[in-house]
């Protein structure tokens, strides 16, 4: 007869937690965080100068890095509690659901920024927030299920005021922020067609299964995300 000892029972708390988009969240923060410390402390803000730089073909690869990258600890901090809450709400459809809105606010999202954007070195999580906002709202005007209603009234109380960050200022990348709305509304429309086509298939992944995914930068502006 099996018998389950405590330290068992933590370890596969642990391990069903570990599958979760809520462990790739807490690692996304410790690596954005780890990011900053070391490009202050020991890089001298170099890392700075990958962001996105529109229409530059030689950063197009920073579509990949600026939402990893920020303009110094303040700019880190104000992202920092609404990817972990935005992006939690998400993850609460499951892994696959994350990961795959996250993958399209990062590459649609940073594309749209690389065509359309002003000129400037874009950086900043934020445009993935803005993604998961568009997500979250997209899903309850698309799908219209009080389970996903729900979620996105909670983000609109509390977080309502980030739509502010569209308005045009300068020293903000807006144009990032509405990229990252447009994805991530993308990113809910095509996963809700897919269900409408394919009901009998798990798209989401189950939520039981899931706890139980050369020019000189110098002259460039910042733009922070």
């Amino acid at each position: 007869m099996a018998v389950t000892t405590p330290d068992q029972d933590n370890t596969s708390l642990w391990q069903k937690f570990s599958q979760t988009g809520f462990a790739y969240i807490a690692i996304w923060i410790a690596l954005i965080w780890i990011l900053e410390i070391s490009d202050t402390v020991l890089l001298g803000d170099r890392l700075q100068a990958q962001g996105i730089r529109p229409r530059v073909l030689g950063s197009i690869d920073g579509i990949l890095w600026s939402p990893f990258l920020h303009g110094g600890f303040g700019h880190l901090i104000s992202n920092t509690a609404p990817f972990a809450i935005l992006g939690s709400l998400v993850a609460l459809r499951g892994r696959s659901h994350w990961l795959l809105v996250t993958a399209v606010s990062v590459f649609v999202g940073g594309l749209l920024t690389w065509v359309f954007a002003r000129s400037g070195n874009h950086i900043g999580s934020s445009g993935v927030v803005f993604g998961y906002l568009g997500a979250l709202i997209g899903a309850a005007v698309f799908e219209r299920k009080l389970a996903y209603i729900a979620p996105a009234v909670i983000a609109v109380f509390f977080y309502g005021t980030i739509f502010v960050g569209l308005v045009p200022q300068e020293d903000i990348s807006w144009e990032g922020h509405l990229a990252g709305l447009i994805a991530g509304a993308i990113a809910t429309y095509s996963l809700s067609k897919l269900r409408k086509e394919e009901p009998a298939s798990n798209i989401d992944g189950d939520f039981s299964d899931d706890f139980v995914i050369p020019d000189d930068i110098s002259d460039l502006d910042d733009w922070q995300t």
